[in-house]
């Protein structure tokens, strides 16, 4: 890859040029969708800014890992394709190479951590990858890929700390920046740092004053730590699994100094949050680590008031049983899904006129279960657990206040 001059306040020379990102955008053209990038109306009343989204977790492996994937398949020798070519992926990265290795008649292997999500295990799969499941993580998972490539002699596609891939998911920024000049701030995730290393050498070259935020989850701060001297804990399993990346690129981590004006952190509540607002709003699937963006915004609207906001949905493979589970916790959080504990007398009658109660509430009984015995009510009493929907929180307060007028000892259960 060529060279530039760096950015005001690099610490060294750049390795990806803007040069480098037109060349990538030229390979990928006709191969991978030129996403749409769409104002939110509703998120952007919300949240105080104007909100434009880059749907690719629409691209035809839901992720916008195809773009750096093809983009280094492209740069393979002859010989290095008739060999093949391994990789190390927690997902996205692995079905873009396998997709695009299929197209290019390249055959392909796939090492994946235990723990990836099953249905990105097996959308590898069904793209044409020998797909191996080894190691407890990302980093162990690309050592075994590096062992078994040498042994094999198979080109290693690394998912973000190399120039081509780089320069591959760099092409994002250019179509954003095409589609909307005036972008104020691109608030971008950060796992190992390929996006937003190669969306940040894009935009700064392009609108020096246009600011760029990387996005982690709380759990797994490692370009966070890298870039400000910190020692934050990683561990434990977020929702964001595709950015939980415990060592970050070299390449990568100089190009977030040279380019990236600030790295934030958000919680898993707030990337439950992010999720569940796209689905109910926007009507579009994101998984963890594509919400992060909207995640940071979201828990900090005074950063952001009345700029014009960059969001990329890097992706949409979430196993729908999770997805499921998130969305059931935020019904939760907002108080239209509660659990009630209500001690009870154990005699007929108690539970009809109790259910009554709640349905002149206007609230709907989804679950009921009695506990006699292992309780520590009196003999002649019962414990009674209640999953009741509402209309909000408001409806939630006002229904507990008729069940507690009525006579009934009544609680809410924690919300997670």
């Amino acid at each position: 890859m060529s060279q530039t001059t760096k950015h005001p306040g690099a610490l060294q020379t750049a390795t990806v040029t803007l040069a480098d990102i037109e060349r990538a955008a030229e390979v990928l053209k006709g191969a991978v969708a030129e996403t749409d990038c769409d104002p939110s109306r509703t998120l952007s009343s919300m949240l105080g800014c104007e909100i434009w989204l880059k749907f690719e977790n629409l691209q035809f492996t839901a992720s916008f890992k195809e773009r750096g994937a093809l983009n280094r398949l492209n740069a393979l020798t002859p010989e290095q394709r008739a060999a093949g070519v391994i990789a190390m992926s927690a997902g996205n990265h692995a079905q873009g190479v396998a997709y695009h290795a299929s197209r290019l008649g390249i055959p392909a292997t796939i090492v994946m951590p235990e723990g990836t999500p099953f249905v990105k295990i097996e959308n590898t799969r069904r793209l044409g990858a020998q797909v191996i499941v080894e190691g407890a993580t990302l980093e162990e998972a690309a050592a075994h890929a590096r062992d078994y490539g040498d042994r094999h002699k198979l080109t290693f596609i690394h998912p973000y700390d190399d120039p081509l891939v780089v320069a591959g998911q760099g092409t994002i920024a250019l179509e954003m920046l095409q589609a909307v000049p005036d972008l104020e701030v691109l608030v971008v995730p950060i796992g190992g740092g390929g996006l937003i290393s190669g969306m940040a050498v894009a935009a700064k070259t392009l609108r020096p004053e246009i600011e760029v935020i990387g996005v982690q989850a709380e759990l797994y701060p490692s370009m966070y730590n890298k870039i400000r001297g910190t020692k934050l804990p990683m561990r434990g399993d977020t929702l964001a699994e595709g950015i939980a990346v415990k060592a970050p690129g070299a390449l990568t981590e100089q190009l977030v100094r040279n380019y990236v004006d600030d790295i934030v952190l958000v919680s898993e509540r707030d990337l439950e949050h992010a999720v569940a607002l796209l689905i109910e709003i926007e009507k579009t699937v994101v998984e963890g680590a594509g919400a992060a963006g909207l995640a940071a915004v979201a828990s900090n609207t005074e950063r952001f008031r009345g700029r014009k906001v960059g969001l990329v949905l890097t992706g949409g493979n979430i196993d729908t049983r999770l997805l499921a589970s998130v969305l059931t916790r935020e019904l939760a959080r907002e108080g239209r899904l509660s659990e009630l504990c209500i001690d009870l007398a154990d005699k007929p009658g108690q539970l009809a006129r109790l259910a009554t109660l709640v349905g002149n509430a206007g609230a709907n009984i989804i679950e009921v279960v009695h506990q006699r015995v292992f309780t520590d009510l009196p003999a002649k009493g019962t414990l009674l657990r209640m999953v009741i929907e509402t209309r909000d929180r408001a409806h939630l307060n006002n229904t507990l206040a008729r069940i507690r007028e009525a006579g009934f000892e009544a609680e809410i259960i924690s919300n997670p």
